[in-house]
């Protein structure tokens, strides 16, 4: 079954989707530091965070000193909120 699944990766790339498991996100050469799942906040215009991947475990923030964010959900004044 499908989720709204997503991984963080070391050198910082945040990325998400509708997966069976969190590495079916992963590109060749990715190394995975954690994801969890997320859901769209419409009204407040933010991307929730949750939970953490059965495949990764919770996200290391703390390797990262930048995250890379695609630019579809860059958009002006949305936030991210992590509620791991």
């Amino acid at each position: 079954m499908t989720l709204p699944k997503f991984i963080v990766t070391l050198d910082g790339t945040f990325r998400l989707g509708m997966v069976n498991q969190h590495k079916h996100l992963l590109k060749r050469g990715d190394q995975c530091i954690g994801g969890g799942y997320y859901h769209f906040d419409f009204v407040s215009n933010r991307i929730l965070l949750d939970r953490e991947s059965y495949d990764f475990g919770r996200p290391k923030w703390h390797l990262l000193e930048t995250l890379k964010v695609p630019s579809t959900y860059r958009a002006k004044g949305s936030k991210f909120a992590f509620y791991l």
